[in-house]
């Protein structure tokens, strides 16, 4: 068995069995997107549609692109929803292993780190990526970052096979469907390809998918975008809502911002402030460099070129698109790191003790984080609290419609029309609420009977004590769980 093989293989049965451990039971939709998935699935097998079936008049799905939830249908169309969701959890674990040890095996056959690196530099770097307890908490609930870390790896061993661009291309228009940052994928896979002065017939096998799957989910959100209610427009719209409304705003937190979910991995234990600062501006200095020289081997070094620009505009943490590269982005950061060793001999004692310091600080996160399990503390403390609370909805008549926190979850396991209680909009670079007489016309508007606070310290109890204030006659609370969590009627005509 040649090594790059049997390296894969190893860095997917490490990813395969760490995973597998760190699958929980917890309710899906506990991380919003999760339940919206979930709940797609659910619609496209019942026949309604590409709709989102928990909002009341059930308007199209123009937010996310439909390939995850294809995926997820047949499981939600023959299961029930607790089976359905864990054995999601299962394809999930299967497709993450699957990424990872197609980016292992690739980074080896290529050298991807250089022809001086240890060949199982790649192959440790990978699998820890894999096991990174940030990776593991998105990869244990029902988010697409799987299905489209495969589908990466994908275009990229075969854009860098250049061989058989047709399949580049449909993976790339996959990708697309599945997390429409996709594009900065296709932008880096062109321009690694212009240097090859590749023919014409190769531009088409390669463009003509990803033109196909994107006229096509353009059309289908061109022509449903307008279903929505505007008070949704920001949650449940299309991506130029967001930009929309927060214009060039959050260049100026988001630039420096990119790289401190990676900081916070590798040199969080630092408590020293210049300390931190001084180790944080090396590493990215490795980090660009090698982006410099993977651009050089690899259409990766493009595509996460134009992946950070698209993160540095978009008005939202980087955290979740971070973790999704978090194997692309350690090899960058490697191969870098491989380069300057070779090229600059007097670096290599400050390099080495920088790459002691960011492996030490990994360990100890990752030693924490599975003494704590980590990956499931957020998780596990919503859907305890939300099981609480559905048996109580699920009395409700099945006409109630429920404003609440989760509302996808709510739905999914009660069957009762929800919508989100907490809505937000950007002024500026900031997140404002609505005023109260705002809030009181959308709650009109969707039909709300029945309020659920799932949480006396969330947003959603400072607007909803803000609306009782402003109209004292309109809810009328007639369940209360412990620690301030209510359920109200809203009384017609108040």
């Amino acid at each position: 068995m040649a090594p790059e093989v049997k390296g894969g293989l190893i860095t997917a049965g490490i990813a395969l069995v760490v995973g597998a451990f760190a699958l929980g039971n917890s309710l899906v939709g506990v991380f919003y997107d999760d339940g919206l998935y979930a709940g797609l699935a659910t619609a496209l097998a019942s026949g309604m549609g590409y709709v989102h079936p928990h909002i009341p008049g059930a308007p199209a799905a123009v937010h996310y692109p439909p390939l995850y939830p294809v995926v997820l249908t047949p499981l939600y169309g023959l299961l029930p929803v607790t089976t359905a969701g864990f054995v999601a959890k299962v394809l999930n674990l299967l497709l993450a292993a699957s990424g990872a040890g197609l980016i292992a095996w690739h980074a080896m056959r290529t050298q991807l780190l250089g022809a001086t690196a240890p060949r199982w530099l790649a192959l440790a770097i990978v699998a820890a990526a894999a096991i990174a307890i940030p990776v593991l908490a998105t990869q244990s609930v029902l988010f697409a970052e799987p299905l489209f870390g495969v589908l990466v790896a994908t275009v990229i061993i075969a854009a860098d096979r250049g061989r058989v661009p047709w399949i580049t291309g449909t993976a790339a228009a996959l990708a697309f469907l599945t997390r429409s940052i996709a594009v900065a994928l296709m932008a880096g896979v062109v321009c690694s390809l212009i240097a090859r002065r590749p023919p014409l017939r190769t531009w088409v096998a390669l463009l003509l998918p990803l033109a196909v799957g994107a006229l096509g989910w353009g059309i289908w959100v061109g022509t449903h975008a307008r279903e929505l209610v505007p008070a949704l427009a920001l949650g449940y719209g299309t991506y130029a809502e967001p930009l929309r409304q927060a214009g060039l705003s959050a260049l100026a937190a988001n630039v420096p911002d990119l790289s401190r979910p990676l900081e916070v991995l590798v040199f969080g234990w630092v408590s020293v402030r210049w300390a931190y600062a001084v180790l944080a501006t090396v590493s990215l200095g490795i980090g660009l460099y090698g982006l410099a020289v993977v651009s050089r081997r690899s259409a990766i070094g493009w595509s996460l070129m134009f992946y950070l620009l698209i993160l540095a505009a978009w008005p939202y943490p980087p955290d979740r698109f971070i973790w999704v590269v978090l194997p692309w982005l350690g090899l960058t950061w490697a191969a870098g790191g491989v380069e300057i060793w070779r090229r600059w001999p007097r670096a290599r004692v400050p390099l080495g003790f920088v790459a002691a310091l960011v492996t030490v600080g990994f360990l100890h996160y990752e030693t924490r984080g599975f003494a704590g399990r980590w990956w499931q503390t957020q998780a596990r403390a919503i859907s305890a609290n939300f099981a609480e609370l559905l048996p109580v909805v699920a009395t409700l008549p099945p006409t109630a419609v429920v404003a609440t926190d989760d509302d996808p979850l709510v739905w999914l396991y009660t069957r009762r029309l929800s919508v989100p209680f907490h809505i937000e909009r950007y002024s500026g670079g900031d997140f404002v609420p609505l005023t109260a007489p705002e809030h009181r016309a959308y709650l009109e508007r969707m039909g709300v009977t029945h309020v659920l606070l799932a949480s006396a310290s969330s947003p959603s109890a400072r607007e909803l004590r803000g609306l009782m204030v402003a109209y004292p006659t309109w809810f009328t609370g007639v369940y209360r769980w412990s620690g301030g969590r209510w359920l109200f009627v809203v009384n017609r005509g108040d």
